[in-house]
């Protein structure tokens, strides 16, 4: 269940799913208990799974992998925290193969970023950027077009749709 604030009642969702019915899972799980709040995880930034069932937004790091797409919001720069209210630390993140399709919607992915489709039928993979980025890490960003972004691909780019607001394809291209 989603809880807004009576400060922010208007907050969109960062994450909205185009393709998902069949080809995407909300996976459950827990947010790791050392998870300290100071970095803002939106819908659609970049979630690691840790030993079990635990998660932790993606560092970017050789050691921290992929693993999907955040669903739920722990964000209290926003006001809004989706888990704390539960007392349970449980958490969602949003897996699928390459028919997968979402939208994203910032500040969930890196704005900074050069963000075009290549029109030769190749295609940009999407890593995650690292703590070191000027934004924040665990957010999507083309890979190859910062020397801050992990290697590990977790996304395609689909299309551009505005400078706020992309496309993308799970895909998990080594």
């Amino acid at each position: 269940m989603f809880y807004a604030p009576i400060t922010n009642v208007s907050q969109k969702r960062t994450l909205r799913p185009l393709y998902a019915q069949h080809q995407a899972t909300p996976y459950g799980g827990f947010l790791d208990s050392a998870w300290n709040r100071v970095v803002d995880i939106y819908p659609g930034m970049v979630m690691s799974k840790l030993g079990g069932e635990n998660f932790t937004l993606c560092t970017g790091t050789a050691t921290m992998k992929p693993f999907g797409l955040s669903a739920l919001f722990v964000a209290p720069t926003l006001g809004i925290d989706e888990v704390k209210p539960t007392n349970t630390n449980l958490f969602t993140v949003w897996v699928g193969g390459a028919d997968a399709v979402f939208e994203i919607l910032a500040p969930a992915f890196d704005t900074t970023a050069s963000w075009t489709v290549p029109t030769d039928g190749s295609r940009k993979l999407l890593g995650v950027t690292t703590a070191a980025h000027t934004l924040k890490q665990g957010l999507l960003s083309p890979i190859g077009g910062v020397a801050n972004v992990g290697t590990d691909a977790v996304a395609e780019l689909v299309d551009v749709v505005g400078t706020t607001k992309i496309i993308v394809r799970l895909n998990r291209f080594a």
